[in-house]
């Protein structure tokens, strides 16, 4: 058997896999980049509209035989696979010590009006959340919540954003996803549509242990995280049913926004499964 034919580093589709780095790129090709086994497997079972999500793929020839199972699946969904030495997939790539795999999915997001016509029973709103990884933490936390929705206000990081899709672990393909939604649009949609809106904040009037107590989490419920440093501002705590708070039972000084994002989120899931 020959030695397998490489990519050139040069190759015009190289140049434009690493140009997918940039938001501006990302958002004129509506292309982002998925990397690792687990985001690659996890865009093959995602399809945007009627087209697979996952365009191209980009592996070692290490990698082709570890993961043969995916790259026969990518042949078969259509995607152009090509074979690259180490040096060029780093090139791709943007983790430290990438894993040989390094995938061009289209956009998935989800028009947010898609979303209200769902009549949603548990949605997350990513208020001027700016940590890439936060977002897509928190995105991985609804997933495992059993969300049926996650919301980026315009202010919020890009969920494109290659730190965002590794944090989320491939949740990004598991629930639908609308990006760009002025904080007052979601509110609005989502109370059109029956949902209850609760903002998170540490300096929240009742705290989660008290609307739980009072069986009031039961319904439809939308929840929305503020920034990490400094949280919701008033106009948006004003725009919510309810401001809730994450008791503090210990000595700790507060939770971090994913921590605190999964506590609210399974609180809900709970209190919606036994209302």
């Amino acid at each position: 058997m020959g030695t397998p034919e490489l990519i050139s580093p040069r190759s015009t589709r190289v140049t434009a896999a690493k140009r997918l780095a940039r938001r501006n790129v990302r958002g004129k090709e509506r292309r982002f980049l998925a990397e690792g086994p687990q985001a690659v497997r996890e865009a093959l079972g995602h399809r945007s509209g009627d087209e697979p999500t996952l365009v191209e793929l980009f592996t070692t020839v290490e990698a082709a035989e570890r993961y043969a199972e995916i790259i026969g699946a990518a042949r078969d969904e259509g995607a152009r696979v090509h074979l690259a030495d180490e040096a060029t997939i780093a090139e791709i790539a943007t983790t430290v010590t990438p894993q040989g795999l390094v995938g061009v999915c289209r956009f998935l997001d989800t028009p947010f009006a898609r979303i209200t016509a769902a009549r949603p029973r548990l949605v997350a709103v990513l208020s001027n959340v700016r940590d890439p990884g936060n977002a897509g933490t928190v995105l991985r936390c609804a997933d495992a919540a059993g969300a049926d929705a996650v919301v980026l206000t315009d202010a919020s990081v890009d969920v494109y954003n290659p730190k965002a899709v590794r944090a989320s672990v491939g949740s990004l393909f598991h629930l639908p996803v609308a990006v760009g939604v002025p904080v007052e649009t979601a509110v609005t949609g989502l109370r059109e549509a029956g949902v209850r809106i609760l903002a998170a904040d540490g300096a929240g009037e009742d705290d989660l242990d008290t609307e739980l107590d009072r069986g009031t989490m039961g319904g439809p419920t939308a929840w929305i995280f503020g920034n990490e440093a400094w949280g919701l501002p008033e106009e948006t705590r004003a725009l919510a049913d309810a401001v809730v708070r994450v008791p503090i039972h210990g000595r700790a000084e507060s939770l971090n926004l994913a921590t605190a994002a999964a506590v609210c989120l399974y609180g809900s899931a709970r209190a919606q499964r036994h209302g």
